[in-house]
């Protein structure tokens, strides 16, 4: 997430304000939009080592990595980001691209992708904001699906809302961004809406998908080793 550089990203900043990084403000978002409370919550992970992943609730559904913008590097090696014109990898993959105009929604993003590719394992109430926003683009490209989410005022009053209702207070400048993790078809992809598209780190399962993160997570923060601005939700699916 930048801070916004114009008048107009300005604006689009005020409709989008940044989310704080909380299971407080990301379950009652979810749960405002749609999501009944019995069905999933997120929860806090309070360590990357075995002991502190064997006490996170299972199963998880996704894993949302908040973390600071690193600086650009020219010699990193290139992402694989699944090519966007494949048609099995857009219908496999429920994708949304972060546009100008969405302002700060980097953490709304992230909570769309997790819940969209879990869509299966979630029953949203009918014609809920998420249900609705769901069924409205699920056959859109991520560019089509951002200016829908653009144009939506129940989702951006729900960011609002929610933005707000975070403990911390949140400076002019914000250079944190949010990306989210999922285990679809054995993969396990990284969604990040500033990204060109889905990108793919290896195999992976539902069983395996907090640890299968939680690795490429730790390559992240290595890749930012002055900071201490992380933290790592999950998503996960209530127990009947």
């Amino acid at each position: 997430m930048a801070a916004p550089t114009s008048s107009a990203s300005a604006c689009s900043g005020e409709r989008w304000p940044p989310l704080e990084s909380s299971p407080e403000v990301f379950n009652q978002f979810m749960w405002s939009l749609g999501v009944p409370r019995g069905e999933a919550e997120f929860h806090d992970v309070y360590g990357l080592d075995a002991d502190a992943l064997a006490m996170v609730p299972q199963p998880v559904l996704a894993v949302v990595f908040c973390f600071p913008d690193p600086p650009e590097d020219p010699a990193a090696p290139p992402e694989q980001v699944s090519a966007t014109e494949d048609k099995e990898s857009l219908d496999e993959v429920y994708f949304i691209k972060q546009i100008d105009s969405l302002g700060n929604a980097c953490g709304t993003i992230a909570l769309l992708h997790a819940v969209g590719n879990a869509c299966s394992e979630i029953s949203l109430v009918e014609n809920s904001g998420l249900d609705l926003f769901f069924k409205s683009t699920a056959s859109m490209d991520p560019y089509e699906r951002a200016r829908v989410l653009e144009k939506d005022d129940d989702m951006a009053r729900a960011h609002s809302l929610a933005a707000s209702a975070g403990d911390t207070e949140i400076g002019d400048i914000v250079e944190e961004h949010y990306v989210c993790f999922t285990a679809l078809n054995r993969t396990l992809y990284e969604l990040d809406g500033m990204k060109g598209g889905p990108i793919k780190h290896g195999p992976s399962s539902p069983e395996s998908l907090l640890q299968d993160a939680v690795n490429v997570i730790k390559t992240m923060m290595q890749r930012i080793p002055d900071s201490v601005n992380f933290n790592v939700m999950v998503l996960s699916r209530k127990l009947k």
